[in-house]
């Protein structure tokens, strides 16, 4: 298996290549992502044949933190995969067709676990108060974030708000300009476990570059991350980790290169790409 999230891992808003790639020329791109007619996403066009040739060779399986719908909006080289891990591991969608019943396993297993939605919400509604909030979100009924201007962020607040959070059984992640919280228990590495198990797999690559994704890029017999993105601000390392030397657009090349080589080396494998 290879898991390995979308947004700044695989796919670049145009705002996040030219934050990155400072100085250095831009390649040739392939929009994957529309949004109101409008172009949103981006791989390199090498990427997108490096990723139609895994999805020659593996499962594919996106897993991401988006919602359904905006997972939905996503064109992936090589075709609809047969499997997603959508919601921070929240749903899981079977040939396009969203598992009921693992949603009902999650609700059941975070209301256990931790404060309800409701709570967060209105603790958040308190907190984030001001013109440097753009918008915030419920996704999908199973946790909020908000998207925020960067340069007026409150010095503090993403440590309070995690502190806050943390003492309620849920977790903040910070993401580009999004500020995620979410229960303890909605985890990638449980619906990608999930997958593993149905496909049969017997062996786990990874690549992701926030924290919400450690736990499967732990999971993994390997792993890669870009020197970009959360993971990288916190230095996180893994003994199985690698780290790829290009930033921006072209690690996600580089990381899906990567991929294809252990998979090729490994044999039969089956892949999880998120």
């Amino acid at each position: 298996m290879i898991a390995t999230d979308l947004d700044r891992t695989l796919i670049y808003s145009m705002a996040a290549i030219e934050s990155v790639q400072t100085g250095t020329s831009i390649p040739p791109l392939l929009c994957v992502e529309m949004l109101d007619g409008q172009p949103l996403s981006y791989m390199t066009e090498a990427a997108g044949r490096w990723l139609a040739e895994i999805a020659d060779n593996a499962v594919l399986v996106p897993t991401t933190t988006r919602t359904l719908a905006q997972y939905e909006r996503v064109r992936l080289p090589g075709g609809p995969a047969p499997f997603a891990v959508i919601s921070n591991g929240g749903h899981i969608i079977v040939d396009g067709v969203v598992d009921r019943q693992w949603r009902i396993g999650v609700e059941a297993r975070i209301a256990d676990d931790g404060a309800p939605l409701a709570e967060i919400v209105a603790g958040l509604d308190r907190r984030a108060d001001g013109g440097w909030v753009l918008n915030r979100k419920i996704a999908d009924n199973l946790f909020c974030y908000l998207v925020v201007d960067l340069p007026a962020l409150p010095a503090g607040f993403l440590d309070s708000w995690t502190v806050w959070c943390a003492a309620r059984g849920w977790v903040v992640s910070m993401q580009g300009r999004k500020i995620y919280a979410l229960p303890r228990g909605l985890t990638k590495e449980e619906a990608i476990g999930e997958v593993r198990d149905r496909v049969g797999a017997d062996r786990i690559l990874a690549a992701g570059d926030g924290a919400l994704d450690a736990g499967f890029l732990s999971l993994a017999d390997a792993a890669i991350r870009p020197p970009h993105g959360e993971l990288a601000e916190m230095d996180w390392q893994s003994d199985n980790l690698d780290i790829a030397k290009a930033t921006g657009v072209l690690a996600g090349e580089e990381m899906l290169r990567w991929l294809m080589a252990r998979i090729l080396a490994g044999g039969s494998t089956t892949t999880v790409v998120g």
